[in-house]
């Protein structure tokens, strides 16, 4: 967004996609919720605070978030690494809506399950294009969507086509989808059960499901 790299999340095989996709720097992580496939890989980003000069990477996310980050990688909470190439997290509270130097993050409380995730709305200062991501959910807010309205691209948790406790079904995002009304959208988080080739040939023309290492160029 503008000149700041922001991450969102890091799956344990971060290390992988970081040299995959030549990621040259982060500036900051949000945590959607603190769920093993979203936070196993936040010891690789101990490199980017090399490049930070040793400065702490700040990390947003919510209350939950927050505990498993301090348990998980509590030897990494502080403002400095300990040493030389060792991590460091600078944990803070996601607002509702955080103001940078490049543009604006709307985020949203949402429900998964029987936990909480964060949904957020990118808005680039520069270029006011905007990005709606909301992912590990079983809905998405009114608030949220409208929002997320007209974004040049949403991305949406769509599990499988049966109904789910703690995700949106596909039903279920292409529902959220219509509404928000973005210029594409994507699907993503879905299991084995979806055959991606055969199923996308159901989605409606705006809307595919996503694939590892897609990039997008907006």
């Amino acid at each position: 967004m503008g000149d700041l790299n922001i991450q969102v999340d890091a799956a344990p095989e971060f290390r992988i996609q970081a040299l995959r996709h030549s990621i040259p720097k982060v500036d900051m992580v949000i945590l959607t919720h603190g769920h093993a496939d979203h936070i196993l890989g936040m010891d690789d980003l101990r490199r980017y605070c090399d490049m930070r000069d040793g400065e702490a990477l700040p990390v947003y996310t919510n209350e939950e978030g927050e505990e498993r980050l301090r348990s998980i990688y509590g030897y990494a909470i502080r403002d400095r690494p300990k040493e030389h190439g060792y991590p460091a997290f600078l944990p803070n509270q996601m607002p509702s809506m955080l103001n940078l130097s490049d543009g604006v993050i709307h985020s949203f409380n949402q429900s998964h399950g029987n936990f909480k995730s964060l949904g957020l709305v990118f808005i680039e200062r520069r270029t006011s294009k905007k990005i709606a991501y909301f992912t590990d959910c079983d809905s998405v807010k009114k608030k949220a969507i409208e929002r997320a309205k007209g974004a040049d691209v949403a991305v949406l948790d769509g599990l499988r086509f049966k109904a789910h406790k703690s995700h949106m079904s596909v039903e279920q995002a292409i529902e959220v989808a219509q509404e928000i009304g973005a210029k594409k959208t994507y699907l993503i988080h879905m299991t084995h059960h979806i055959d991606h080739a055969v199923a996308e040939t159901k989605l409606p023309e705006k809307v595919r499901f996503a694939y590892d290492n897609l990039v997008l160029n907006l």
